[in-house]
């Protein structure tokens, strides 16, 4: 028996890989997570599955479904949204996993910052731009931030931010990044990515919280700032540079050309 964790994507039940769709038609339950998953992914289970909503269980009674298939040799696909590496309580379930012995795997899905970039079709690094991004969040109810971790100290570093589970905060995330990227530096905000009701709202540090009021977003956004976002103009990448030489171009040896 085996826990298959599985990234069910940013909300197009067609962005999830092929192993993780392949995944959940093989494993008799699914626990999902009810409020952010969409429900067209649960047609990929098998006849007959146990399909349980996770959104109002707690961590125990998690367990206790875990506890339960294993009893019965059952695998069990667990849907989370985006990727599993990021802010979707993986770390404490596999732990519970590792000290009942239970066997698990982790398949990667399309994180939510990639699906936001996707629709808002841009590139999050841009020679000499932008080569870093930032992903973070302001400190909420479920987990607060450690001391060194602030948007004033990411900002700094003037890479690109894409700011999680904060639009409650916006105004907070605006007064703390103003004095580093200043006001005229872009900001865009993304509603529900790749979900049929997706919205987009772009403008700068000095206008988004007026284009916010005027159209309110309060929950499943990612706010994405930095200068890759409006940035016409920017040197091409040395890659695709005809006097660049690599490995399968310009020598001329077998396989290359």
């Amino acid at each position: 028996m085996t826990v298959h964790f599985i990234g069910a994507g940013p909300g197009a039940p067609d962005l999830i890989t092929l192993r993780g769709r392949d995944l959940i038609a093989a494993s008799p339950v699914c626990l999902y997570a009810g409020s952010l998953v969409p429900a067209a992914l649960l047609g990929h289970c098998p006849p007959g599955a146990r399909i349980v909503d996770t959104a109002p269980l707690s961590l125990d009674e998690i367990e206790a479904e875990f506890v339960r298939a294993a009893a019965a040799g059952q695998d069990v696909a667990r849907l989370h949204s985006g990727d599993l590496s990021v802010w979707s309580a993986l770390g404490e379930q596999i732990r519970r996993l590792d000290r009942l012995g239970v066997a698990y795997t982790v398949t990667p899905g399309v994180p939510a910052f990639a699906a936001a970039a996707a629709a808002l079709k841009r590139e999050l690094t841009l020679p000499e731009i932008g080569q870093s991004l930032v992903l973070t969040r302001t400190p909420g109810r479920a987990s607060s931030m450690p001391p060194g971790e602030t948007l004033a100290g990411f900002a700094a570093t003037g890479a690109t931010l894409a700011v999680h589970l904060s639009i409650h905060a916006l105004a907070e995330v605006v007064e703390n990044l103003l004095p580093h990227y200043g006001p005229d530096c872009p900001v865009a905000i993304v509603y529900r990515a790749s979900w049929p009701d997706e919205r987009i709202l772009e403008g700068t540090l000095a206008t988004i919280a007026a284009a916010v009021a005027a159209d309110p977003i309060e929950r499943t956004a990612l706010i994405l700032v930095g200068r890759v976002l409006d940035a016409g103009q920017f040197r091409e990448s040395a890659l695709y540079d005809p006097g660049y030489q690599r490995r399968y171009r310009g020598r001329g040896g077998p396989g290359e050309g």
